[in-house]
């Protein structure tokens, strides 16, 4: 793995607009960031990212069987006792999912650890799984990159193969968020162009505008079932919305599942590291009223259950003399957990993480962001990588 200075295109930003990529620049600061990228090797991306990362996800569905199976370790993660029932039934059932990522620490030495798993609405998936592979292949037109020169990036294809499914057999999908985001909008917009290339239906609405009828399915304004509903939307706020409580009962097809509330939240890391201790991929971790917190000492970072781009993240660094590093947010009322402090690799003045995608129970690719502190925020830079040949 290594960081490579790269001549930016002239005309990136026209390219990013005629494609939809409308956050390119956010906060009045670059988003996306083609001055420098990162290579690696084939063997390292099979080896130290792909595999891993299948692997990561077999115990993560151990989990969820392990979670969904025990009341008291949904009372921990903070799952409301009304859905308890519900997140069983839904695993049991099988019921599919569609996407999430792994967020590793890995700098070509040693195993990538695993910091979180954002499996419920991570963002970033256009310009992972998109944008990347245009800045790919037109460096390798105009000479800048060799021709053999390659990407770990199958998302588009798995994306559109996974709606298929999902859509089947009405061939109908809505999908959901808040509109007036930008970044959610260029991920819905790209899921729906997904899912109309997969030969679906599709219809575009906010959340607001879900409703229910008689019989429990959600439907539209127009009062239009939904049979199968994709919602860029935290599942944990989902369930306390008004309709949430029909979830259970729903004959919708929602996406994610309901098992899904295992698997996105910080209560999962303690459960993995109890049930694979010393696994190569892990980080020690525990609930924070657990007294075997002490094995963390003086290094270590507070998380809470339910947060989303580093907000209420505190880094504890008093072994080295650093002290403390916090990020502001509102998250921290269901509780935290103490993670082992294993700070992102820095390359350059830049803190450097992984992004592994995970589409329909396969690893699919990568897309690295970095920042100028050692926590990934919303503010931090979308950065390509390609595979040396």
């Amino acid at each position: 793995m290594k960081r490579i200075i790269m001549n930016e295109r002239p005309d990136w930003k026209a390219d990013a607009e005629a494609c939809g990529f409308t956050i390119h620049s956010m906060y009045g600061q670059r988003y996306w960031d083609e001055r420098h990228a990162y290579a690696f090797t084939l063997e390292e991306v099979e080896a130290k990212l792909e595999e891993p990362s299948a692997e990561l996800l077999d115990m993560c569905y151990a989990a969820v069987e392990r979670i969904a199976s025990d009341d008291e370790l949904m009372r921990r993660l903070a799952i409301p006792p009304a859905y308890h029932d519900a997140v069983l039934r839904s695993w049991r059932n099988r019921e599919r999912d569609l996407y999430g990522r792994f967020d590793l620490a890995y700098d070509g030495n040693g195993p990538a650890k695993l910091l979180e798993f954002n499996a419920d609405t991570p963002t970033s998936l256009f310009e992972s799984a998109v944008f990347q592979w245009r800045w790919l292949e037109d460096m390798k037109r105009r000479g800048e990159l060799p021709s053999s020169a390659d990407q770990f990036n199958s998302i588009h294809e798995r994306l559109i193969d996974a709606l298929r499914l999902l859509a089947a057999p009405s061939g109908r999908m809505h999908f959901a968020g808040m509109l007036e985001s930008e970044e959610d909008l260029v991920t819905l917009n790209y899921l729906v162009d997904c899912a109309a290339q997969a030969g679906c239906e599709t219809k575009l609405i906010a959340m607001p505008d879900i409703g229910v009828d008689d019989g429990h399915r959600l439907i539209d304004l127009q009062d239009e079932p939904i049979d199968c509903l994709f919602k860029l939307y935290p599942l944990e706020d989902m369930v306390r919305e008004p309709f949430g409580r029909h979830l259970p009962s729903t004959p919708t097809r929602v996406i994610e599942p309901l098992w899904k509330l295992t698997l996105s939240n910080k209560g999962l890391l303690p459960v993995l590291w109890a049930m694979f201790p010393g696994h190569e991929n892990l980080l020690p971790a525990y609930f924070e009223d657990d007294p075997r917190i002490g094995n963390l000492g003086d290094r270590y970072v507070r998380k809470p259950l339910l947060s989303r781009e580093g907000a209420n993240v505190t880094l504890v660094n008093h072994e080295a003399g650093v002290g403390t590093y916090h990020v502001e947010g509102p998250y921290g009322e269901e509780g935290y957990i103490r993670q082992a402090l294993h700070l992102l690799p820095r390359f350059g003045d830049d803190w450097t993480v992984i992004g592994s995608w995970i589409v329909a129970g396969q690893p699919a690719g990568i897309g690295i962001r970095e920042d100028d502190t050692p926590v990934t925020r919303d503010t931090s830079r979308f950065v390509p990588h390609y595979i040396e040949s």
